[in-house]
Order: structure tokens, then sequence, then C-alpha cells
């Protein structure tokens, strides 16, 4: 797609993001979505844009969430300082788990990422300030910087909106810079990258870092919105569901995890009254169905038959182009 075509695409995104509270949708069901959009953007950082599967990120969204929950409710924090907690506590994990786990690859580094979080999730199972299993409840949305009140869902969809938008608008500024492109050929060609004489654990690490980061900023978020935070959201099932949002959409592309992160979403809220638990098997059932119809995800086979539709069109030109002087020297003699 053009970049015209593809800025009047998100600016119009953007007007049914500001509209819709007006629009008759749930402004909670919406904040949810959008931090978990912003949650599965940040994974797809690392995954699409930098060739690292991690089974782990469920450690920096939930951990992000109960410190920021634990500040805000225990400490009397303000959101915004109980949310600069948790990413920055997310950020720290981040290094950690980071600094061990690229000196492995593949399945391996994956793994490594698996069990390090597994480890959060026991922290917060014992730890006496998290709640146990009942998890963290009670955490006030308080006021921002002390002025702004957020117990309102509008006052507070749209900072959660504001910082959805400008974390995105971010990410796609660190792909398309330098750095960004640095990562894309450690994605593409690992051992070329390294013959050029680029660092490349240093990149690895700095990404991980960054998506962590993020992956911290959206559980932190949703702990305010919702004014909980439990241990599913350390979970090694939500490191599975982010994964699962990323490939719908499809890894490698800017909106392809926030649309995979509205269908599953809405696929939960839809359909958990309904059907119960069995909205996990539902959910993984079209998960199937896309992954073999859709192998890039729903966004990346669009973009793909978009290019191959160019492609057929360049090349139908260029044919008629190079046919046009033969039939005119014909004509001539």
């Amino acid at each position: 797609m053009s970049r015209n075509v593809l800025r009047v695409t998100y600016l119009l995104l953007l007007a049914l993001g500001l509209a819709a509270p007006f629009l008759g949708l749930y402004p909670i069901f919406v904040m949810k979505l959008l931090c978990f959009a912003l949650f599965a953007c940040a994974f797809n950082l690392l995954l699409g844009f930098t060739g690292l599967l991690s089974f782990g990120h469920a450690a920096f969204f939930g951990g992000a969430a109960y410190v920021t929950g634990w500040f805000i409710r225990s400490q009397g924090w303000t959101p915004e300082l109980g949310i600069l907690a948790g990413v920055v506590v997310a950020a720290f994990l981040g290094l950690l788990f980071g600094a061990v786990a690229i000196r492995r690859q593949g399945i391996y580094f994956a793994m490594v990422t698996l069990a390090l979080a597994q480890m959060v999730f026991f922290i917060a199972l014992q730890a006496p300030f998290t709640g146990g299993e009942d998890g963290l409840q009670g955490v006030p949305r308080g006021h921002l910087f002390g002025v702004l009140p957020l117990r309102p869902d509008i006052t507070m969809y749209y900072v959660v909106l504001a910082v959805f938008v400008a974390c995105f608008l971010g990410i796609m500024r660190i792909v398309t810079s330098p750095f960004g492109q640095v990562l894309k050929m450690i994605r593409e060609n690992e051992p070329r990258a390294i013959s050029l004489g680029y660092e490349v654990d240093r990149y690895k690490l700095l990404a991980f870092v960054l998506s962590a980061a993020l992956s911290g900023l959206a559980g932190s978020l949703k702990t305010v919105v919702m004014g909980f935070a439990t241990l599913s959201d350390v979970h090694w099932s939500m490191s599975g569901e982010v994964i699962l949002m990323s490939l719908l959409g499809g890894v490698g592309t800017f909106f392809g995890p926030v649309l995979g992160a509205g269908v599953v979403i809405a696929l939960q809220n839809m359909l958990a009254d309904k059907v119960g638990a069995w909205v996990t098997v539902i959910i993984g059932a079209i998960f199937v169905v896309c992954v073999l119809a859709f192998r890039k995800g729903m966004v990346g086979e669009l973009l793909a038959w978009n290019d191959r539709r160019r492609a057929r069109a360049a090349t139908a030109s260029a044919e008629a182009n190079a046919g046009a002087p033969a039939a005119g020297h014909s004509a001539s003699s």
C-alpha cells in the first residue's frame, strides 16, 4: 500500500478511536483492547522485527501490573508514578532476562524466557504483598499528576488512547530508524550482520528491553483501568495469548498485532458468558484455521496480496511498453 493510503487509514482509525465512546462502545472494553493491543505491538517488536520468540512476556506484563497496583494502592502513589514504577521494573526484568536468554537461539531462547517467567509467577503467587491467589484488588485510579481525576471512564479512556497512539507511533519510528533496519537485518541474516561488524547481542538486548518496557506499560495501564492485578497476568498462558494475537494479525506488520488483539479480546468478551471455559477451545480452533488459511496473518496476507497485484500491474505495463515500439516498427515496414 502507498504511504498516502496508509496515512489515511491510520487517520480514519484514530478518528474511530476518538469517537468510540459516543458510538455505543463500552469504554472499559475498548480500554482493555487498547492495553492488549499495546502488549501485542511490544511483543511484535521483538518477534516480528528482531526474530526472537519469547515465551515469557507475561512476566513483564504481569510484573508491572502488580508493581503499579501495589504502589498506587498501598503506598498512595499517583497513577503516573505507579505506571512509571511498573515500566522501570519491567525494563529491569527485561535487562536481566535478556542478558541470560540472548546467549541462546531458537527454541532454547524461548524456553529460557519461559523458565524465567515462571519464577516471576511463583513470586506473585507466594509474596505477601501480591494477595496470592486472590490477586491485588481495589486499585484506585486516583488523579493524573494530582489534578486530572481518572475515575470517570471517559477521562481514563482518552488517557489510555493517547498513550497507545504515542507508543504505536514510537514503535513505528523505532522500526523505520537505522536501529530498526539493523534489527531487521539480524532477523533475516544474523551471520551477515555479524560479518558487517554489528554487535548483534547488544542490539538484541536493547530490543528485548524496549519490548519488555512497553509490555510493562501495557500491564500497568491495564491495572489502573481494571482496578486489579491477578495471577492470570503473569501466567504462561498470557504469553501464549500475546503470541496468538501477533500471529493472528500478522507478525512483522505494524497494524497486525492491533487487529489480532481486537479479534481475541472481542471473542473473549462475546463468548465468555455463553460458552464459559470453551472460549479457549474456540479461539484455538479459529487460530488453527487462520494460520492454515493466512500463513502471514490477516494483515500480512492483505499486504502480500497488494504486493502481488502491484507486481502483476507493473509486469503488464512493462510488457505493453515493450510491445508498443515493436508494433510501430512492423507497421512502418
